[in-house]
């Protein structure tokens, strides 16, 4: 099995100021929905790692979260592509739990429910504590410059406090065009003559 693991926001979808409180506040990025498809259609299996705070500070409840998830789905299902599960961490950050980026934790229960190697799986995300947390976890880390974190423009200069081995794209969209031709390249040339990673 080939997995990815994508953060939601800043990756997937537009970051709103406080989170995602209602299902009219997901915005897909552009050419996001498109970039997981492409990624199905190459055998490789998305599975979303998120974190939810709003839900232990009561700005969101479970049925307004399964909401947002059900909106992300059917336009995902609309672009022919298909996210398999959705792991959040519900904690605020103040509450010290072991599953919010840069703990590792979240990612390892992924690891866990689909019995993987996390060194083999490439994990994605908008921020230096997701991209920390996918190298503690011992996941291939890539960083989506999102605009938030690092400018497109400065994508050859890797801000301090990211790990020095973290591959940095574009957008969802160039990461997962680097991932597939390597895969390619993987299929033509052998694993031996392929990169380890896109």
């Amino acid at each position: 099995m080939k997995l990815v693991i994508v953060g939601r926001d800043g990756v997937l979808c537009l970051e709103r100021e406080g989170g995602l409180a209602s299902p009219d506040d997901w915005e897909a990025l552009p050419g996001a929905l498109d970039a997981v498809a492409r990624l199905n259609h190459a055998g490789w299996q998305v599975a979303i790692a998120a974190t939810a705070p709003q839900l232990a500070r009561g700005r969101l409840d479970m049925a307004a979260a399964i909401a947002i998830h059900a909106r992300m789905h059917k336009q995902l299902a609309a672009a022919g592509g298909r996210v398999d599960s959705v792991f959040f961490c519900p904690h605020a950050p103040e509450e010290g739990c072991n599953c919010r980026a840069p703990e590792p934790g979240l990612l390892r229960q992924i690891g866990a429910r689909y019995k993987l190697d996390l060194g083999q799986v490439h994990a994605v995300g908008a921020s230096a504590s997701e991209v920390q947390a996918a190298h503690q976890a011992g996941c291939v880390a890539h960083l989506i410059a999102s605009g938030r974190t690092v400018p497109a423009h400065e994508m050859a200069h890797l801000p301090a406090g990211y790990p020095p081995t973290t591959r940095v794209h574009a957008d969802l969209a160039t990461f997962a065009t680097a991932l597939i031709a390597a895969g390619e390249r993987a299929q033509k040339h052998g694993p031996d003559t392929a990169p380890a990673t896109a």
